[in-house]
């Protein structure tokens, strides 16, 4: 079998061409969950965004019989003990808005003083006997006191970063991908891909 197949567990487009954007230069197919039949999905039912990306990348792997990348990430806020840590994407419920999100974070914040933050991504590739790499990224903020900008997604109106006393949302994709948490473990992952790519090449022709 051939490990020059490298499936992203998502369905996101913008994600999968980001990626191939990152590994172009290197003999590999990247794919996505819509390449393939219908799978069901992975319980993200880990304590660490690591855990998360991991059930995730090994969930895909396993099903499919390739390798798989994954990630997870999400913000933590040390005023609210770490909330809302790896429940970020549901964290007003289920089905919520970004806005619905922020709007509860800002309301939990609402009389604290402390409101330093960071966001963390955790980007795993795994094998579908288990093995796996995985590479991090976190970017230190502040919560806002109110929304500000309409770039971003998620938490981005409220994620304040000092350096430039923006909130992600004000600061363009490209600037933003070069400090926030995603745009360094996709750094770490492009810088040690040489050596990823003759594991995966090496784990495949393990008999």
């Amino acid at each position: 079998m051939s490990y020059k197949i490298l499936v992203l567990a998502t369905r996101n487009k913008g994600k999968i061409t980001e990626l191939r954007k990152l590994l172009s230069g290197f003999d590999i197919h990247i794919k996505g969950l819509d390449d393939f039949g219908p799978i069901p999905e992975a319980k993200e039912d880990g304590h660490t965004f690591e855990e998360n990306a991991y059930k995730k990348a090994f969930f895909t792997a396993n099903s499919l019989g390739v390798p798989a990348l994954a990630d997870d990430s999400g913000l933590v806020v040390r005023a609210l003990g770490g909330e809302p840590g790896v429940h970020s994407a549901r964290y007003a419920g289920d089905h919520a808005s970004d806005e619905e999100k922020y709007i509860k974070l800002l309301k939990e914040m609402e009389g604290k003083s402390e409101r330093s933050a960071y966001f963390e991504c955790a980007i795993v590739i795994a094998l579908p006997t288990g093995q796996s790499k995985t590479f991090t990224g976190t970017c230190e903020g502040e919560i806002a006191f109110e929304p500000s900008g309409d770039e971003g997604f998620g938490y981005d109106p409220v994620f304040l970063y000092p350096p430039l006393k923006k909130t992600f949302a004000q600061i363009p994709l490209e600037e933003k991908n070069k400090i926030s948490h995603r745009g360094k473990a996709m750094a770490r992952l492009k810088e040690e891909f040489d050596k990823v790519f003759n594991w995966l090449e090496f784990k495949g022709n393990v008999k």
